[in-house]
């Protein structure tokens, strides 16, 4: 039920191609669709992973962020969708262990044929593994520069920081959506993705911090709340022990609050 209705969604985004109709109508029923994810926090939903995504992209970038383009909302769902599978961002080296693959690396003939089929895929790909870091992983890719300590401390690791992934993410991008094998309507998606890089890997920031590796507190403080208050008009033990559960997310201190906690 809720994948279909995440597909009537992504239907209204296709019929508008090219102009935002997220209207208040539309947002508010993105956003019932997410606090239906967050209920019954103890029970395993039979939703895909694909349309959870298409859920959090909407949210977050078509209705969040004003987005106009369907085919930009359908690639940045199905990039985080398969790229749960680390071996798409660390693709193995010769001896079968997973590996980084750099900028130079896209420029090496030999190490592209190596990996991949065409110089087209290897650009694509590298560009949605760094699209992918310097969005859902921009923490811990994030190094200041305020101090040369902290720059000789950089060169001795073999980390690069989150500038990097974004300048060789839009260069890679480019090269993709200019090479022979790219078609339309693929060339325009993969330029859109070159031109806004950093509006849409911060739009996959805020997604991973929200709702990927984190949860979105104020929806989980709500839930708990509306529990608590139909456990306590009907002392049914359910919504009790759901309220217990967003409260566990949110980290209270079981002694703040005796009426939540004391049975």
């Amino acid at each position: 039920m809720l994948a279909e209705r995440i597909d009537e969604l992504k239907t209204i985004i296709a019929g508008n191609d090219g102009k935002n109709a997220a209207d208040d109508r539309f947002a508010r029923a993105v956003d019932d669709l997410m606090s239906a994810v967050y209920d019954d926090i103890g029970e395993i939903k039979d939703l895909p992973t694909r349309a959870l995504f298409d859920l959090f992209v909407i949210k977050v970038l078509y209705v969040g962020r004003g987005s106009r383009h369907a085919d930009v909302i359908d690639y940045l769902a199905e990039l985080l969708d398969t790229h749960l599978n680390t071996r798409a961002l660390y693709p193995p080296g010769a001896d079968g262990k997973p590996r980084t693959m750099y900028f130079s690396d896209m420029l090496d003939r030999k190490t592209v044929g190596d990996h991949y089929e065409t110089p087209f895929e290897a650009y694509r790909s590298y560009a949605d593994n760094a699209l992918f870091l310097s969005g859902v992983f921009h923490s811990s890719l994030h190094r200041r520069r305020s101090s040369a300590a902290g720059m000789m401390r950089r060169q001795r690791t073999s980390g690069v920081d989150n500038e990097y992934y974004v300048s060789t993410g839009k260069t890679m991008y480019r090269m993709a959506a200019r090479h022979d094998l790219a078609e339309q309507p693929q060339r325009t998606t993969l330029g859109r993705l070159a031109d806004c890089f950093e509006i849409y890997a911060d739009a996959l920031k805020e997604m991973s911090e929200r709702y990927i590796m984190g949860f979105d507190m104020q929806l989980i403080s709500d839930k708990m709340l509306d529990n608590f208050n139909r456990y306590r008009e009907s002392h049914d033990e359910a919504y009790l022990t759901n309220a217990r559960r967003y409260a566990a997310i949110l980290r209270l201190d079981s002694g703040r609050f005796p009426s939540l906690f004391g049975g």
